[in-house]
């Protein structure tokens, strides 16, 4: 089975979290030079913005300030630790949407042996080593689809000793998009990992449905969550 994860980004400042209305809330501050006209545009009550602007002021330092002159008499513009929030808001967005873009393929299987924080999971596919909860039996195996490494299978495999987990499959699916292509490979009757490859890795191990492969991928990256009750 493959997931595609999605949440929402947040900052926690303290006690205080800043979400991504927080930072639509400063932009517009910071666009229209008032937080009245911020309040209107956004359509949210001043009292309540202004308010919000209090709460995160209280956690984190000022972010706003009264600017002078203008037509209007002044208004309302975002000190220098704003803007670096929203920058900082921003980054966190960017590295969580390469996160939640990356399939996942989720794995059971039951866990014969365990060794600290390691285990051994019998899965349909064979045996798969990954880092599993303490005295968890049941369990889902997750890997992250950029985790997996496609090799050829009648190509020798000490260059990949760091590789625990290697599986043999057949490629049912290949989508290839911007130089990249995400590859599908049946490894059990029911039982799929997708890697992420570049499209030169594709021609290099002329891949197309029907092509056998070996998926391979760490024991650090394969996380198993118990399903005990």
């Amino acid at each position: 089975m493959t997931l595609r994860k999605g949440f929402e980004p947040h900052l926690a400042i303290g006690e205080t979290t800043v979400t991504g209305r927080d930072i639509e809330m400063l932009r517009a501050i910071d666009r229209f030079g008032s937080m009245h006209r911020a309040a209107d545009e956004l359509g949210r009550s001043y009292p309540h913005l202004q308010r919000r602007v209090v709460e995160l002021e209280d956690a984190i330092g000022q972010l706003t300030r009264r600017a002078r002159g203008g037509k209007d008499g002044g208004g309302t513009e975002l000190t220098d630790d704003a803007l670096d929030l929203i920058r900082r808001f921003e980054r966190l967005r960017v590295e969580l949407s390469g996160v939640t873009s990356v399939p996942e393929s989720v794995i059971s299987g039951t866990v014969t042996d365990q060794y600290g924080e390691l285990a051994t999971v019998q899965t349909a596919a064979g045996e798969i080593s990954a880092r599993v909860p303490e005295a968890a039996e049941d369990v889902e195996i997750a890997v992250r689809a950029d985790a997996v490494v496609l090799m050829d299978p009648h190509s020798p495999s000490d260059g990949h000793t760091s590789l625990r987990n290697q599986l043999r499959g057949v490629v049912n699916e290949l989508d290839i998009e911007d130089a990249t292509a995400t590859v599908s490979v049946e490894v059990a009757d029911s039982v799929t990992i997708t890697s992420v490859v570049t499209e030169e890795s594709v021609d290099r191990l002329d891949l197309k449905e029907g092509t056998e492969v070996i998926t391979a991928f760490k024991t650090t990256a394969a996380r198993a969550t118990a399903l005990d009750s």
